[in-house]
């Protein structure tokens, strides 16, 4: 035990209490993703390869969504500290005005050009065509997304985590009952296929924002300002656009960056096996991720209201530094843990459920076996990144060190591997893990400056 956890006692069951919400939501979360996967993977492996293509949009509006949020957060966290509620009202009303407009335009052009949008992302019309109607639909459910998201986001940075473990967690029901329905036909429902998924998923996304508003109004941790969230100001805009906007373009462009390693694998010689393979692991991996981004979490909530409150720049670094290291930590358990499943249960049972045999399986195995071993890379960067540099203010640190290992090393590594040299997929593997193993000499030796810590509250007008 560190000098800094004997000195606050209680310092891991508060931890835990903020990250286990947390940790259950994402559980949830990422659960349906696969339970998605696993669903359209019966429908056929062309069919899971369109759906992982008309992902790669979507996964960039997923990013948005993680950026607006993760924006405000840094904002609440420390209004939170200073027990300001109509300075939060403010920053929610500006978060909204903001990623409901992204998402709005994003939606139309998928819902107007998905066959085109399709067509840019493999080299198969025939998946084009597979994955049109998913895509068509499926942009409109994250307009509802960003606004429940948003809000969730609020209250997990005012220590309610336990909200947004219980609003994903009824959606993820809604959606995974209607899945079943729409996409087989049964009860009676047509079989729709993968625009049945879409549908499902819409219909959820809509009942997690009906169930935010009935809270917002009923709400006594953050009282409903209407006045402050309808017109939160321009001071307040000024005040997100400096913290929290690139934070969004930080994610947004990560998800861009994301989206195109799996263009990447959409133009390779066995992109069909490829593509599959991908959206098994992809999905997998952030299932067992989901301790390190609870951790992250509750780092960003820990350290921003550390700033609000006034703490020494001292005591501040050093809560910083113990919540790293007991992350690193929790994330090599999970990569021994992860790396043991391979051989006793991934591999004989889970990739066979979901129709991998062959060449698909190789190729699976080969992602699991580099991304399982990055965990314990993931779990310190996630925290350093997401948690400590962004809830200190230091935002455009965060956003070079999130981007350049990505787009500078990670994508043209991965596409000369790939797309030239056609070196195979143990090579490919390898090359997308590059981008953590650069990131994180960078991260340690920047909080260990200490040179990221800003009261970003500081000077508001009311």
């Amino acid at each position: 035990m560190s000098s800094f956890s004997s000195r606050n006692p209680g310092f891991y069951k508060r931890l835990w209490t903020l990250s286990l919400p947390v940790i259950l939501q994402n559980l949830i979360t990422f659960s349906l993703g696969l339970i998605d996967t696993f669903m359209v993977s019966q429908l056929g492996n062309k069919e899971m390869a369109a759906v992982t293509t008309a992902n790669v949009p979507v996964f960039l509006l997923i990013s948005i969504v993680f950026g607006v949020q993760s924006g405000l957060g840094i904002l609440v966290s420390q209004y939170w500290g200073k027990g300001d509620t109509r300075s939060i009202n403010r920053a929610i009303g500006v978060a909204a005005f903001i990623g409901t407009g992204i998402t709005v335009v994003l939606a139309v052009v998928f819902f107007l050009f998905p066959v085109q949008v399709m067509d840019l992302l493999s080299n198969s019309h025939e998946l084009s065509l597979l994955g049109a109607p998913y895509l068509r639909v499926i942009g409109f459910s994250y307009v509802f997304n960003m606004l429940s998201s948003i809000y969730a986001s609020a209250q997990r940075s005012v220590e309610n985590t336990t909200f947004g473990m219980k609003l994903f967690g009824f959606s993820t029901l809604v959606n995974t009952g209607l899945n079943y329905l729409l996409i087989f036909g049964h009860g009676g429902f047509p079989a729709l296929g993968v625009a049945g998924a879409a549908i499902a998923t819409l219909l959820a996304r809509v009942s997690e924002f009906v169930i935010c508003v009935v809270c917002a109004v009923r709400s006594r941790v953050i009282p409903l300002d209407l006045t402050a969230l309808l017109h939160p100001g321009m001071d307040m805009a000024r005040r997100f656009l400096k913290y929290a906007s690139p934070v969004v373009l930080n994610e947004a462009a990560w998800g861009l960056g994301n989206s195109l390693l799996t263009v990447i694998l959409g133009y390779t010689d066995n992109s069909v096996e490829m593509l599959a393979a991908n959206a098994v692991m992809g999905n997998l991996n952030r299932l067992l991720l989901v301790v390190c981004f609870g951790l992250g979490a509750a780092t960003a909530v820990l350290v921003g209201k550390a700033i609000g409150e006034g703490q020494s720049h001292q005591d501040v670094l050093e809560l910083s530094q113990e919540l790293l290291r007991f992350s690193t930590l929790i994330g090599a358990g999970i990569a021994v843990l992860s790396l043991l499943l391979i051989p006793t249960l991934f591999v004989p049972v889970l990739f066979p459920m979901f129709k991998l045999y062959g060449e698909s399986i190789a190729i699976a195995t080969a992602l699991a076996v580099t991304a399982f071993a990055g965990i314990p890379l993931h779990a310190y960067a996630i925290s350093a990144v997401t948690g400590v540099l962004r809830a200190g203010g230091d935002v455009a640190y965060a956003t070079a060190l999130d981007l350049l290992p990505q787009w500078v090393i990670c994508l043209p590594i991965t596409a000369l591997c790939a797309l030239v040299l056609k070196s195979g997929y143990w090579s490919i593997a390898i090359a997308i893990q590059v981008e953590c193993i650069v990131k994180v000499p960078f991260c340690i030796r920047r909080v260990r400056g200490g040179t990221w810590i800003h009261d970003v509250t500081r000077g508001q007008r009311t």
